[in-house]
């Protein structure tokens, strides 16, 4: 109880104030020193150098459009002889940021409303009616089950269910893919950007640019890094895939465009760098419900007024594209509070100079006592010399 009483007592009734020690070592100084520009490097070389830590950010604010071009040719037993151009293979034709390229497809011709055998499975196949529950219709099942066991074909059964008949068949996806040719369309993105603090906007297609040359252009990253047109198998190649692999079963490409720009300096200097990436997962070992599709209907009626339609399934390539960014211009304030904190850093010299000094050193005990003086209250000193 006593010792905490006095230690109450110091806490409340001492006072510390600091003393300069100028102490002459030449291991002490060169380790001040040296923290000292370790410090100053820091702040002049990454603060204000590397980060500018004397601008003002803005982040940017942006909005795409895109536009693909490109012809192809297919012949097949079910289609016959076809050419497939912008409105058949962009399916919407226009995305928000996005687009996507129909590569391959799965077609089933003239469907109606009717009943028709179910496509073979592990829960389709039957061998009589009572293992078809009329009424029933499951998640992965094309339409309502009659409750009938019919033939599929001369040798399988399957339940057969009220649907848009025939039901389709996905079970193998052509290969290669159908519209092997989208490798060679291309695909122009137009990138429009602000910076709303700055009031600074641009876009990627530069002023250099002229519509003449924008016929011709294609992106190279080497020999044309400017070009807003990129070649379909040159952005998956980039990316480190393969166009004609990846066109079989779809994917998601990501088009990436940065703009980093200082706004001290003139604004033609302000550029776009663009980058690829793959950005669904393909794993070899596991390898579950890959790439990307869905299905769309076109609707039509027969001569007998009757309602059809021809149901594809669409794998393709959606391209993403994701611009970031931002940009940086002198202002006083970010200035004036970094030099604060770069100042203020520099205390840290001292107290690591003092913790060598006074904890780690030889003669630190020599050294603490030049560094602290203890003097009583000088007040109640007089009063006890003329008590006496």
């Amino acid at each position: 109880m006593a010792g905490c009483c006095a230690g109450l007592g110091a806490f409340l009734f001492e006072y510390d104030t600091p003393r300069i020690v100028l102490i002459r070592s030449r291991k002490v100084g060169l380790m001040n020193r040296a923290v000292q520009l370790l410090i100053l490097a820091y702040v002049i070389g990454w603060v204000f150098v590397w980060e500018k830590g004397y601008q003002e950010v803005d982040s940017v604010v942006s909005s795409v459009t895109t536009k693909a071009k490109g012809v192809a040719v297919t012949n097949s037993s079910k289609l016959g002889f076809r050419i497939w151009d912008v409105a058949d293979y962009v399916i919407p034709p226009q995305e928000e940021n996005s687009l996507f390229i129909m590569t391959n497809l799965i077609v089933t011709l003239n469907q109606t409303q009717s009943t028709c055998p179910e496509i073979p499975d592990k829960t389709t196949v039957c061998n009589t009616d009572a293992s078809c529950k009329a009424g029933f219709t499951g998640t992965h099942s094309n339409g309502e089950l009659t409750g009938r066991c019919v033939p599929f074909n001369g040798s399988v059964k399957t339940c057969e269910v009220r649907a848009w008949c025939p039901v389709e068949d996905d079970s193998h996806v052509p290969e290669p893919a159908f519209l092997k040719a989208a490798e060679n369309f291309t695909l122009l993105v137009k990138n429009n950007i602000w910076y709303p603090k700055f009031n600074f906007s641009k876009r990627n297609i530069l002023p250099n640019i002229t519509t003449a040359y924008l016929k011709s252009c294609i992106y190279d990253a080497e020999t044309d890094p400017f070009c807003p047109i990129f070649r379909l198998g040159k952005i998956v190649e980039y990316a480190g895939h393969s166009f004609q692999d990846m066109a079989v079963e779809g994917g998601v490409m990501g088009i990436q465009i940065h703009w980093d720009c200082n706004l001290d300096r003139a604004a033609a200097l302000c550029l776009p760098r663009y980058s690829f990436r793959r950005l669904d997962t393909r794993d070899t070992d596991h390898n579950v419900s890959p790439g990307y599709n869905f299905r769309f209907a076109k609707y039509y009626r027969d001569l007998g007024g009757r309602e059809q339609r021809t149901l594809i399934k669409a794998y393709g390539i959606r391209f993403d594209i994701i611009v970031f960014g931002k940009a940086g211009k002198f202002d006083i304030i970010p200035t004036m509070i970094n030099i604060g904190s770069g100042l203020a850093l520099l205390g840290v010299a001292t107290v690591l100079c003092d913790i060598v000094v006074l904890y780690c050193m030889k003669k630190r005990f020599y050294y603490r006592e030049k560094k602290y003086k203890y003097v009583e209250d000088y007040e109640q000193g007089l009063g006890g010399e003329s008590d006496q």
